[in-house]
C-alpha cells in the first residue's frame, strides 16, 4: 500500500473501515462485532468507532502476529455464541445479498465460505517464471470473506492448527471439515494496493441508491 494505512484510507470521504462495518452493523441477524487491529491503531480506532458509530456497537480488540492468531483472540473477545462470520476489514464492498446468503447457507449446511468461480485461464510457472503447465480452472473457487463456523469449531480450529493458513477455510480443510461454498461477488474485493481504493469508491457509488448508512 505504498504506506498508506488502508483501514482508515478514504474512501468515498469516509475510512475504507467504517464501509466495512456498515454492511454487518445494518443486519439484523449479526447481533455482535468486534472489530481486530494491530495494537498501534487501537486509540485511533477507537476514537473512530465512538465519534462515527457510537460507543458499544463495536468491540474493539488488539490482534496477533499471524492472521489467525488475530483471529483467535477476536474469537475470545466476542464470546460464546451460536455462528461466527469471520471477515476481512479490507472488503469494504461486501454485499448485504452475499452476507445474508452466507449467513443462511450455513445455518443450513451448518457453515459457509463465500467463494467465486474462477474464469481467468490459470497457469504454472517454473522457478524462472515461465509457464510449466496448464491448470484447469474446473472446479476452482476463489475464497472471500466472510466465513461462517460455528464458534465451537472456529474455537478447536484456532487451537489445534498450528501451521500457517490464510483462511478459516483452509484450517477447516486441515481437520477433515466439510466446508459448503456460497456465491459470491467478483465485486467483493480486498484491497490490497492503492489502485483498490479507486475501485472500491467506483463499486461503492454505483450502490449509493441500493445501501442506506445507519450511523
Amino acid at each position: 500500500m505504498q504506506g498508506i494505512d488502508k483501514t482508515f484510507a478514504a474512501v468515498l470521504g469516509k475510512p475504507l473501515i467504517l464501509h466495512t462495518l456498515s454492511v454487518f452493523l445494518n443486519c439484523s441477524d449479526i447481533q455482535k462485532i468486534v472489530l481486530v487491529m494491530p495494537e498501534s491503531n487501537l486509540e485511533k480506532g477507537r476514537y473512530l468507532i465512538n465519534e462515527r458509530i457510537g460507543a458499544g456497537r463495536v468491540t474493539l480488540c488488539a490482534g496477533g502476529d499471524r492472521r489467525q492468531d488475530s483471529a483467535a483472540k477476536g474469537l475470545n473477545a466476542l464470546g460464546p455464541c451460536d455462528l461466527v462470520a469471520v471477515h476481512d476489514g479490507a472488503r469494504p464492498c461486501l454485499s448485504p445479498d452475499t452476507l445474508s446468503n452466507a449467513l443462511s447457507d450455513a445455518k443450513r449446511y451448518g457453515n459457509a465460505v463465500v467463494a467465486v468461480p474462477v474464469t481467468d485461464t490459470v497457469k504454472r510457472a517454473d522457478s524462472e517464471g515461465f509457464i510449466s503447465t496448464r491448470v484447469s480452472r474446473e472446479g476452482l473457487w476463489a475464497m472471500q470473506t466472510p466465513q461462517v463456523f460455528p464458534y465451537k469449531v472456529l474455537r478447536h480450529a484456532y487451537r489445534e492448527v498450528r501451521q500457517n493458513v490464510t483462511d478459516d477455510a483452509s484450517m477447516m480443510d486441515r481437520l477433515g471439515v466439510k466446508v459448503k461454498l456460497t456465491l459470491g461477488d467478483p465485486t467483493n474485493l480486498k484491497v490490497t494496493n492503492p489502485g483498490d481504493l479507486r475501485l472500491a469508491e467506483m463499486i461503492l457509488k454505483a450502490r449509493r441508491g441500493e445501501l442506506t448508512d445507519r450511523y
